[in-house]
């Protein structure tokens, strides 16, 4: 168990091996089998571990490296079964995101590049699984923060690419600044940063308790930005312009591992009512509004992107809430049928070479794999008996009946509404007659093919792995709650299939949005993201233009003109004394004498 701190370094040596490549524009294939040797490694490390590991309590571990007059820097990682199974569940979509890319980007002539970012993006949320310090963590959090720059700006020489790349990166730095806030606030009143240390000291803190809801509230918006939550939730729909594999990981364990921190510091957060109200607040408004924002997109990945900000979601009220173990639970069954998703998707977009869900259709027949995942992955995703996210959302409604019926039905509502979406996704892709860019759709080849059936296979067996870990909830549930749950699905998903093709045959038209409202303007409102981003460019962006456009104008007009005024004035008063010089002593004694009686005279008075 020892050597778990090898865990992350497997990813960020194939990373580093993998750099003299990306100098080649081939794209070679032996950098990639490279990539997957050491992801293997990982993976097989740390399903070690987790044997080792399970049934048995946390083991610390720390190593100091740096310590110079009393200032001291700690790597510290905790060894627990929970950290390993979490590092053992992105190793494995690691490995099948790359096998996945194989086949997803054959052609393209930066594989190198790629897979040197994936091993980096891998390398730091494996670390972030196993840390134990807040330091340490946010440093990976920045790790993250910069893969996604790099993977989201992939394709950089697209105007559209390097401007989502932008988007998503200074949005997650919002975030993150604040939550540097709380860190630097921790290191000056705690005497550690590291988590068990930090929630001893918070039960015994003499901290006032505006402080330490300000201290709580940085902490929770770094997991914000992460998470994407509202206010910072629509840099993952920009995020979805790179490239489909990092997609996978990006939308199953990059959003998670926000989550993970966020649950790791919930010991201090506790400990601030204003701090829990806002993780409640923020998770149900971003729930409901990204599940309705999904309605309203016709770009498939975008559409199922606001979905995991609805289920990140949530987690939050979840944690909220103080229940860790739901929390958890989310995350898993959300991570794996996510991945699934997002292969399914990523296949259809590989073989129509468009985004566009209106251009899809028929592909039903023409890509059985592909329609098997999408289906698998969905039912995953809802309340689907006996599939995962039915035990997770079952698990979340007992723990929260006694503590609040509203979140209850909230997680009843989200997932409708993600049934909704699915089923309309998926009608608008595999159903109905073909069209011109899905006539010809062939099915993927085994390298993409591989990681679907394995994810699907895993999908079905997740229930039967927690039932024999004796994790599956089967506690007491009201049993409307039960139906409710199960209806909520049901009714979404079938109310999905039957507006789509209503709204064609009556309605004579293909949901421009495509959302079946009575107003055009609530079709711009869902499917311009609730107008948030327009709202942060006439509001805060356009001040912080309009400061910046008066600083520049102030500074040359007056700063400027000022110097410039003074130089001016100088070398006039050089030119003149220059032409006035006639190169006789005399003159010159003249000068000093009349300037001495002046002096003398203003002397005098």
């Amino acid at each position: 168990m020892l050597s778990g701190w090898w865990v992350p370094f497997y990813g960020l040596a194939g990373a580093v091996f993998t750099l003299p490549w990306t100098i080649k524009r081939t794209g070679p294939r032996p950098v990639a089998y490279f990539n997957l040797l050491t992801t293997v490694l990982a993976f097989g490390h740390c399903l070690l571990l987790l044997a080792d590991s399970w049934g048995k309590p946390p083991v610390p571990f720390q190593w100091t490296w740096w310590d110079v007059l009393g200032l001291r820097f700690n790597l510290d990682l905790e060894y627990s079964a929970l950290n390993f199974a979490a590092a053992t569940v992105v190793t494995g979509l690691s490995l099948l995101a790359q096998i996945y890319a194989l086949g997803y980007m054959e052609k393209d002539w930066a594989l190198a590049r790629f897979f040197a970012l994936m091993g980096f993006f891998e390398g730091a949320i494996c670390g972030l699984a196993l840390s134990n310090s807040v330091l340490v963590s946010y440093g990976l959090l920045e790790m993250l923060t910069l893969s996604t720059y790099l993977l989201v700006g992939f394709w950089y020489a697209q105007p559209q690419v390097a401007t989502a790349a932008r988007d998503a990166f200074l949005t997650k730095r919002v975030g993150d600044l604040m939550l540097l806030g709380g860190l630097v606030a921790l290191a000056t009143f705690a005497p550690s940063l590291n988590f068990h240390d930090l929630a001893v000291w918070a039960d015994h803190s003499t901290l006032p308790a505006y402080a330490v809801d300000l201290i709580c509230l940085a902490l929770i918006a770094g997991p914000t930005g992460k998470c994407a939550q509202i206010p910072l939730h629509f840099w993952l729909d920009e995020a979805m312009e790179g490239p489909n594999p990092a997609s996978i990981l990006r939308n199953s364990v990059v959003v998670a591992a926000g989550a993970f921190f966020l649950i790791k510091m919930q010991p201090v957060i506790a400990h601030s009512a204003i701090a829990l109200t806002a993780l409640i607040v923020i998770g149900s408004v971003t729930a409901i509004g990204a599940s309705l924002v999904s309605l309203a997109q016709i770009d498939i990945k975008r559409s199922i992107s606001h979905s995991t900000s609805a289920y990140l979601g949530l987690v939050f009220v979840a944690v909220g809430f103080q229940q860790d173990e739901v929390a958890f639970l989310f995350l898993l069954t959300h991570a794996l049928a996510k991945a699934l998703i997002f292969m399914s998707v990523g296949s259809v977009i590989l073989t129509t070479n468009t985004q566009n869900l209106n251009e899809m259709g028929g592909l039903g027949k023409r890509m059985p794999a592909t329609y098997a995942a999408f289906l698998v992955g969905s039912a995953s995703l809802i309340a689907t008996l006996p599939l995962g996210s039915f035990w997770s959302m079952l698990f979340g409604a007992q723990r929260l009946w006694e503590l609040s019926t509203w979140a209850v039905w909230l997680i009843i509502l989200v997932n409708g509404l993600t049934a909704l979406n699915l089923s309309r996704v998926f009608a608008l892709i595999f159903a109905g007659a073909p069209q011109v860019k899905t006539r010809r759709a062939p099915e993927v080849g085994w390298q993409m093919a591989v990681p679907i059936i394995s994810l699907i296979i895993l999908n079905l067996l997740l229930p039967f792995a927690l039932w024999q870990d004796q994790i599956l909830p089967l506690g007491r549930t009201p049993w409307f709650v039960l139906f409710a749950l199960v209806a909520s699905g049901a009714i979404g998903w079938g109310s999905g299939e039957l507006i789509l093709p209503l709204s064609k045959g009556i309605f004579r038209f293909t949901w421009p949005k495509p959302v079946l409202a009575i107003f055009d303007g609530v079709h711009d409102f869902l499917a311009y993201d609730l107008y948030i981003e327009k709202f942060y460019r006439w509001s805060i962006i356009r001040w912080i233009s309009d400061t910046a456009q008066t600083i520049a104008r102030l500074d040359r007009q007056w700063v400027d003109g000022l110097v410039n005024l003074v130089g001016a004035t100088t070398l006039i008063g050089g030119e003149s004394l220059k032409r006035s010089g006639s190169g006789r002593a005399q003159f010159y004694l003249l000068t000093m004498l009349v300037g001495m009686l002046i002096v003398v005279v203003l002397v005098a008075r």
